[in-house]
């Protein structure tokens, strides 16, 4: 897979060290010569060049690659790369930075971001993850279809603990992706139990996460 990434910060850089140990071809663009480290990502290819511009676009050969991502400090530089990206090179995947949380509702298949990644929200959303029990935490938002990426961990008094997933009514337009228990990470099948303390992950429409949230959070009946 061919990966550009525009901006070559902290950011990019290590976006790209990760994908090249990965196996996949990685070009890493920037404006700033001081950015223009080589040594320190060497198997990626390096451009010195703006990415908001069509000319270094072309350079870049985007319409070779089959993601960028716009992973530069400034949310109208990724704006624009991502448009670019989509518009003018058929991208099939774009993946934008989000800086300024205020901007984050920009960041949507309008401008041609395909998911968008918000530090902030993120980091909230992990701390959430990590103390809450029982209520819904979104994770990650996906532009296309308006889905989101939401977890939660079930609880103790659940009614749904010890149903097997095939059982379980869930609301239309949602997906059940992964259950991490414990140290395990579990593609659910249908014979699948559900287990108090579960780590569920689901892609599901943000219209649906309150309906979800009530069917994972409802009390089992006191006997």
């Amino acid at each position: 897979m061919r990966v550009a990434i525009a901006g070559a910060g902290a950011v990019g850089r290590s976006i790209a060290a990760e994908l090249l140990e990965n196996g996949h071809e990685v070009l890493l663009v920037d404006k700033a010569p001081t950015a223009i480290s080589v040594e320190r990502v060497p198997q990626a290819e390096w451009l010195l060049a703006d990415a908001c511009e069509i000319t270094s676009l072309d350079e870049a050969a985007l319409q070779r690659c089959n993601v960028v991502i716009a992973a530069t400090g400034d949310d109208k530089v990724n704006l624009v790369v991502s448009l670019l990206a989509k518009t003018e090179y058929g991208v099939p995947r774009v993946v934008a930075r989000v800086n300024n949380p205020k901007n984050e509702w920009l960041f949507n298949e309008a401008w041609g971001v395909d998911v968008a990644v918000s530090t902030p929200r993120l980091m909230s959303a992990l701390v959430e993850e990590a103390v809450s029990v029982g209520d819904l935490v979104r994770l990650l938002r996906f532009s296309h279809g308006d889905a989101n990426l939401v977890e939660l961990t079930l609880p103790e008094e659940s009614a749904l603990a010890g149903t097997q997933v095939g059982d379980v009514e869930w609301p239309e337009d949602t997906s059940l992706v992964t259950i991490i228990r414990g140290t395990r990470v579990l593609t659910p099948s249908k014979e699948d139990s559900l287990e108090a303390g579960d780590e569920l992950l689901f892609v599901a429409a943000q219209a649906r996460e309150e309906q979800l949230e009530e069917l994972l959070s409802v009390r089992r009946e006191e006997s």
